[in-house]
């Protein structure tokens, strides 16, 4: 069994599903008392997200970048970067470790390839919404189109995320925006939607709509499964 090297605490939030879903996975194809072989580091969410907001990249690139390599000097044969916007810096972090890192756009296209999707719809940050470093590697590397919410929808995600699904806080209100937002797609001819940021999936689940879900949470959980059972 390979090491799993987990970057999170983007938020601990997801990153705490990201281990379940892993020794869940593990457990079930080993049976016994398996369970996976991970390296975690958490950082500090709050330094990251201000570096965000205030468009400091660069910066929290090289927190992420530091903390990878000490995921790799603890003996991970490879890397899950445990949340979809902090891909956004993902070239940069690679360029700065030996083990690989598989991207969750990556992991992603795969199943929706497999499942004969080419059209879908991204729920996500405003970050992973607007800009290229997602929606792109979908449309260059895998010919999925991408879908997006209107301006006003994309600050109602947003402002969720990060002021409630990162905190823990689950509201039914909440949950009614993201499904109307979810239809909204659907008719505009999205034939399945991304999770595309690792605290959705809290909120909203498979029962909840009729179109088809898919939770980039699980999905790279289950990638990182598959490596290190290689």
């Amino acid at each position: 069994m390979k090491t799993i090297g987990l970057l999170g605490g983007m938020s601990w939030e997801s990153t705490l599903l990201y281990y379940k879903e892993i020794n869940q996975a593990i457990n079930k194809e080993l049976s016994f008392l398996h369970s996976a072989k991970i390296v975690l580091y958490s950082v500090d969410f709050e330094e990251i997200e201000l570096l965000q907001k205030t468009n400091k990249w660069n910066e929290a690139a090289n927190i992420l970048s530091l903390a990878a390599l000490n995921i790799e000097k603890a003996g991970a044969n490879f890397l899950l970067i445990c949340t979809n916007t902090m891909h956004k810096v993902y070239p940069l972090i690679q360029s700065n470790i030996n083990i690989p890192i598989i991207h969750i756009a990556d992991a992603t296209a795969n199943v929706l390839q497999n499942d004969n999707i080419s059209k879908i719809g991204l729920l996500g940050t405003s970050f992973t919404m607007k800009e290229d470093f997602y929606k792109k590697r979908l449309l260059d590397k895998y010919n999925i189109e991408v879908l997006i919410p209107n301006d006003e929808d994309i600050n109602i995600i947003h402002k969720i995320i990060y002021e409630e699904l990162c905190l823990g806080i689950i509201k039914t209100t909440s949950r009614n925006k993201f499904l109307k937002i979810i239809d909204k797609l659907a008719k505009a001819g999205a034939k399945a939607i991304i999770l595309g940021c690792t605290e959705i999936c809290t909120l909203v689940k498979d029962e909840d709509t009729n179109i088809k879900l898919y939770d980039t949470t699980k999905i790279h959980a289950l990638e990182a499964v598959k490596m290190s059972l290689k």
